[in-house]
């Protein structure tokens, strides 16, 4: 098992990690700022909860996306060229893709709390404009929908199986978790992020266990296949 399958392993793991740590927070202490729509409701829950938004914020963004990265590489490195190379590209293509979008509303959202907090001891009606903003723009980045996420769970599910890379029944949880996903860029439907979520825990635990210590199915073909014996 090289090193970048180990990394990927462990990458996988935080990633469920960064997503209990979310879901964990999002339905305890900060429940009733992640449900509120009102700005004139969520400035003063924000400032009051300022450090730990930014450390959520972190976790759930940064973090994540970071580790995204090498996850999604080892992915692809696992699948065989000959049997879903292809396939395994485009899903790294989207894999660091979802990664640079979870980053980038990280930052914004990051940069846009404590601008927030600043500004609404002097304006709050600024404040409550500002936090409009940027709840908009951090949501369709990185929260509203989860689109891009759920295309590369697919396709890197689909080529993990063509490719033998992963236990099919890995593959299957993966492409299943991929679905609500795609259903949160269909209006009324935003509540299937949930459900992304959470199959997104199992499927990310699941993988980083197989990388870990699982070979891919070709690789130990080979190995256990006989020497070839040199004709006369």
């Amino acid at each position: 098992m090289n090193t970048m399958q180990k990394v990927g392993g462990v990458a996988a793991s935080t990633a469920a990690g960064t997503f209990v740590f979310g879901i964990l927070l999002a339905l305890t202490r900060l429940r009733d700022y992640v449900t509120t729509t009102d700005p004139a409701v969520a400035v003063p829950l924000l400032v009051e909860h300022e450090p730990m938004l930014i450390l959520w914020n972190t976790v759930i963004t940064i973090v994540f996306g970071i580790v995204m990265v090498p996850l999604a590489i080892a992915l692809g490195d696992r699948v065989p060229r000959e049997r879903a190379g292809q396939l395994a590209r485009v899903g790294l293509a989207f894999g660091l893709l979802w990664a640079g979008v979870i980053i980038a509303a990280g930052m914004v959202i990051g940069v846009g709390l404590s601008t927030v907090s600043s500004l609404a001891s002097t304006d709050a009606q600024g404040a409550q404009q500002l936090w409009r903003a940027v709840d908009t723009v951090g949501n369709g980045l990185g929260g509203g929908n989860e689109v891009i996420g759920a295309v590369w769970v697919i396709v890197a599910s689909l080529a993990a199986w063509i490719g033998r890379a992963l236990p099919r029944w890995i593959c299957a949880i993966g492409i299943l978790a991929g679905i609500p996903g795609l259903l949160t860029l269909v209006p009324g439907f935003a509540d299937a992020g949930a459900a992304f979520g959470v199959a997104m825990i199992v499927w990310f635990s699941l993988v980083g266990i197989a990388l870990w210590y699982l070979r891919p199915a070709h690789e130990r073909a080979l190995s256990t296949a006989p020497p070839a014996t040199a004709s006369a």
